[in-house]
């Protein structure tokens, strides 16, 4: 007789199979559940949004053509203080994970758990820096004791919310490591022994799915390594038996405090994609499909901005970044409609010459073809099969059947959407928010120069404050008598920092400020001060703007007064210089309007609202607003202001430094898809702020009542032309080529009329589209207008016989649309 508890384990074992999802792979491809797969992952990083946004942002990446979602896994985030541990809010990794599970995508999760993702610090906690004999990413027993048990808790926690694939989760991939291979050849031996004990780790951890290594061409078996760059077409794996994978496919690039705007076009994100999955690859992941928002301290750098929008196909609000959404859409499907050719079919190429080439993919079902022009100035004309086949200039055109183009990368079908940001209409004046202020206490620093701690030496800022702020303050006491060598006529204080940001105070009085440009964060201050005879108080407050999160042994960068600190004197033409190096330095981390959250929706502090000082340094400012109304995403305007942080209803939602132009020179309005891209290649926005529009969740505004915005004003600014606005759809407008679908969409709100439409050979680009030569010979406002107004979207097929056929001998034909939201 077969016993229950028998019976119940059976049951248990058979349920265990059935959702437990096998993940391997070979040469050609990932394998899951004995089927190759061409997979298309994007990056959605939980912490650089909120858990509201996170369903439709996944939901849009599904909607999108991808199969998974890829993050990373952010350490000093979740362990911000030696084992006490974070994973509240919008850190909430295993609700992440599942709402992930809950779209049926799959995950592949990037544990690191050094990350880079111009995060503050590259994700490693700084305490972990200030422990004693401590080296990052070597054979550094400290180091590799806290990493394993950070990994470790990661994985733990993982399974046991059974979300592996093994155990029937979602997650199909684990990463450890982190572009090591570009600096392990500084590391020398203990860099190999080191990315070894890495392997042999993560293995030891039995998740049940491939671990990858990104950027390590010597992986050790069985780590799968993988490639990251704007192209990766070239990259062959270490192994044979590991297929060719590309974990982050820069969309755009990031921006920096005093930087441009980049841009990486549609067309060429596209051509580097397919010509990945005409050369052999079967899994592509995007970085970033959404980029984000930098939220509270959380940018690296330094000086890596609030805004991680990226130019991702989602842009840093969520919104659809159209057209390179909708592009790679018809991309992803038209490889997925290909996906048992491309990974099991037999490869052959053609080469055409001048960087032209065809790669047939065939199997007894059929063949698959790629048609690829690397020729960055000329076109190209084929003949493949008997018919002949025009090839645009750095492009790949999609043959599913090896007869009919159904895609080319250089032929954008898709709408491009005009976003447009709109006054709050929630507040009768917008504009004219009322304000009340209060000073940064400053004076027991200023004056009497008491802190924290005393010691005899200028400290790295990340050993004193262990990065619990951007601020410390570094003070001293001189005393000064007028026959001391160093008296004179005109004295200077000169100071050798690596402060990001520096203002100097000398018994009370703001001697100057400084900040650090083009890369340059070590450099001497210089600046004439008055001393008196006796005690003189020198407080110098030391201000980071994001800590370095790439390179070689970069946790060594240092931040702060490292030093030397002298007196100058100077009279006639003797120079006499005073080391203040050696003196007894007090610190203190923090201001204490921080200490006392004054940005606290529960704080009980006291604020003036008469004469309200305006371009006053180290002030507090304050206002109440209306929730704008609708779903469109909120921003905040700051233009006006100088240096800061804000806080909506006491979430901090970063720092604010509308002050810091980028250069008047490097910009364009056109951009040329041809050519390999590079981060300075498409650039906007020269001579304005790095910065002006600052996103605010709805989930941090009460919809009704009152919301309540604190602003800590650094450098001085003029807070009275902050405004709220939303962020929509105000028009949209296509070129769709004949044979194709026009797609019209304003995402929520109707089209309201059709501004332009021409069928023929239409000229110009979005906003200033114009009649060519030739022209159809119906009304074609007419047919759109009756096929779009009042509607949110409408589907409309381009051909002659829906627009009248145009006399363009021979031209290629398109419909040209703008149409108003």
């Amino acid at each position: 007789m077969v016993s229950l508890r028998f019976l119940v384990c059976c049951l248990l074992f058979l349920a265990s199979s059935v959702y437990a999802t096998i993940v391997s792979h070979d040469g050609r491809a990932i394998t899951i559940d004995g089927n190759r797969r061409v997979l298309l992952s994007g990056s959605i990083h939980y912490p650089r949004s909120t858990p509201e946004m996170w369903p439709d942002l996944i939901k849009k990446g599904k909607e999108g053509g991808l199969d998974a979602i890829e993050t990373y896994v952010f350490w000093n985030a979740h362990e911000p203080t030696r084992r006490q541990y974070d994973f509240s809010g919008n850190l909430d990794l295993i609700r992440f994970l599942k709402t992930i599970q809950d779209q049926k995508l799959y995950v592949v999760l990037r544990i690191g758990p050094y990350v880079c993702a111009e995060w503050n610090y590259g994700g490693f906690p700084v305490w972990l820096h200030n422990m004693p004999d401590m080296e990052f990413r070597t054979t550094n027993k400290a180091f590799m004791n806290e990493m394993q048990n950070f990994t470790t808790m990661i994985v733990d926690m993982v399974k046991k919310n059974k979300l592996f694939a093994s155990q029937g989760g979602p997650i199909i991939l684990a990463q450890i490591e982190n572009e090591y291979g570009n600096v392990i050849g500084s590391y020398g031996e203990m860099g190999k022994a080191y990315i070894q004990w890495c392997a042999n780790m993560a293995q030891s951890l039995d998740v049940g799915v491939p671990w990858i290594m990104c950027q390590q061409d010597d992986a050790p078996q069985p780590m799968l390594n993988t490639c990251n760059g704007y192209y990766c077409d070239n990259f062959e794996p270490n192994n044979a038996n590991t297929p060719k994978m590309w974990t982050e496919n820069w969309t755009g690039w990031y921006q920096n405090w005093g930087g441009k705007n980049p841009h990486r076009t549609t067309e060429d994100v596209a051509f580097s994609v397919a010509r990945f999955f005409q050369r052999g690859g079967t899994f592509q992941n995007y970085y970033m499909y959404h980029g984000g928002t930098n939220f509270g301290r959380t940018a690296g750098g330094p000086y890596i901005t609030t805004s991680y929008d990226y130019d991702a196909p989602l842009d840093e609000f969520g919104n659809l970044n159209q057209p390179k959404y909708g592009h790679l859409k018809q991309l992803h499907d038209i490889l997925h409609s290909m996906e048992k050719t491309l990974t099991y079919g037999n490869v052959s190429t053609i080469d055409f010459g001048n960087f032209v080439s065809a790669t047939i993919y065939k199997t007894e079902g059929g063949s698959s073809c790629f048609f690829g022009n690397v020729n960055e100035s000329s076109d190209a004309t084929i003949n493949f099969q008997g018919e002949t086949y025009v090839v645009p200039t750095w492009s790949v055109s999609i043959l599913p059947d090896c007869k009919t183009e159904v895609y080319n990368t250089a032929k954008i079908n898709t709408q491009t959407s005009v976003m447009v940001k709109k006054p709050n209409e929630a507040e009768d004046k917008p504009i004219n928010l009322k304000w009340s202020w209060r000073p940064e206490n400053i004076d027991n620093f200023l004056l009497k120069g008491r802190g924290e701690s005393t010691m005899r030496q200028l400290f790295d800022q990340k050993i004193v404050s262990n990065d619990q702020s951007d601020y410390l303050w570094y003070m001293t006491t001189l005393n000064l008598k007028e026959e001391d060598p160093v008296w004179g006529k005109n004295m200077y204080l000169h100071i050798n920092s690596t402060a990001h940001v520096l203002h100097a105070f000398v018994n009370g009085q703001h001697v100057g400020n400084y900040h650090a440009e083009n890369g340059k964060f070590h450099y001497v201050f210089e600046q004439e001060a008055k001393f008196n005879p006796g005690d003189n108080v020198i407080s110098l407050l030391s201000i980071t703007v994001g800590l370095p999160n790439y390179g070689a042994f970069f946790e060594n960068v240092p931040a702060g007064i490292t030093g030397p600190v002298f007196i100058i004197g100077k009279n006639d033409d003797e120079t006499i210089v005073k080391d203040l190096s050696a003196h007894k330095w007090s610190y203190k981390t923090g201001l204490s309007g921080f200490e006392n959250q004054l940005f606290s929706s529960e704080s009980q502090s006291k604020w003036s609202g008469d004469s309200v000082p305006f371009n006053r340094t180290m002030t507090w400012y304050k206002t109440t607003f209306k929730a704008p109304l609708g779903s469109e995403p909120v921003v905040v305007d700051l233009l006006g202001l100088g240096k800061g942080t804000a806080w909506i209803n006491g979430n901090n939602i970063g720092r604010y430094w509308p002050e810091f132009l980028s250069t008047e020179d490097g910009c364009s309005t056109e951009c040329n898809y041809r050519g390999a891209y590079y981060a300075e290649k498409c650039q906007t926005n020269c001579g304005e702020p790095t910065q002006r529009w600052y996103h605010v969740p709805r989930s941090f505004l009460n919809p009704k009542g009152d919301n309540t915005l604190v602003l800590f004003e650094e450098i001085g600014g003029n807070p009275s032309f902050v405004n709220f606005q939303t962020i929509g759809v105000g028009g949209v407008c296509a070129n769709v080529y004949e044979k194709n679908v026009l797609e019209l969409s304003c995402h929520g709100r109707p089209i309201s009329a059709i501004k332009f439409a021409s069928f023929g050979n239409p000229r110009g680009k979005c906003g200033s589209f114009e009649k060519g030569t030739c022209e159809a010979n119906k009304d074609v406002v007419n047919i759109l207008s009756a096929e779009c107004v009042g509607k949110e979207k409408c589907s409309v097929n381009v051909s002659a016989e829906k627009f009248g056929v145009p006399e363009c001998d021979g031209a290629t034909r398109s419909l040209a649309v703008e149409a108003l939201c």
